[in-house]
C-alpha cells in the first residue's frame, strides 16, 4: 500500500504502516546492525547508535554525507536527519508480530520527493523479504512501478 502523505502545519508527512510477523528485537537488528542494514540499504550505516550519533550515507564517490541521529529508543524508536527532513521508525509489539510505522517528515515536496519515497517503500518491502528469508532481485524494477505512483500521489503537493 502507498504511504499516506499529510499536509501539516510547516510540513508534510509521508507514513508507511508495515507488519512484520518477527519479534521486535530482530526488526531492531535489522535497522541497526550495519551488516544488515547493507543488505537493504547499502549505502547506509550507523557510526554512533546514541542521540546526537550519527548515521553515514556513502555518496558513492569515496564522500560520506553524516547524518544527526535525533532519537534512539531502543526496540521502539529510530530517528534522524535526511538531509532538511527528517526520518523516523517507531518499532510497536502486537502479538506474534511488529508493527513498524516509517515516517518522513518533509520540509517541501519537490521533483525529487517521489524518487526517495519510492525508494523508501521498496525498502521497507525488501526488510520484510529478508525478515522472512527470501531476496529480492528486482529492486529496480519494483521502484520505477512504485515511483510511477508517487509522483501522481505527490502531484498536487509539489511547490
Amino acid at each position: 500500500m502507498i504511504a499516506k502523505i499529510e499536509k501539516r502545519e510547516n510540513e508534510y508527512a509521508a507514513i508507511f504502516e508495515r507488519e512484520y510477523h518477527h519479534s521486535v528485537a530482530s526488526v531492531w537488528s535489522w535497522l541497526t546492525n550495519n551488516e544488515k542494514l547493507a543488505k537493504w540499504f547499502s549505502e547506509l550505516s550507523v557510526a554512533e547508535l546514541k542521540k546526537g550519533g550519527v548515521m553515514k550515507f556513502d555518496m558513492g564517490d569515496g564522500t560520506f554525507e553524516e547524518m544527526e541521529i535525533i532519537a534512539v529508543t531502543p526496540y521502539e524508536e529510530l530517528a534522524f536527519m535526511w538531509g532538511e527532513d527528517r526520518v523516523y521508525f517507531y518499532l510497536k509489539e502486537e502479538k506474534d508480530k511488529c508493527r513498524l510505522t516509517f515516517v518522513e517528515k518533509l520540509t517541501n515536496v519537490t521533483p525529487h520527493t517521489p524518487k526517495d519515497l519510492a525508494g523508501w517503500h521498496v525498502c521497507l518491502d525488501v526488510i520484510g523479504e529478508l525478515l522472512d528469508g527470501r531476496t529480492v532481485h528486482n529492486r529496480k524494477q519494483l521502484w520505477e512501478g512504485w515511483y510511477e505512483k508517487y509522483k501522481q500521489a505527490l502531484a498536487d503537493y509539489q511547490e
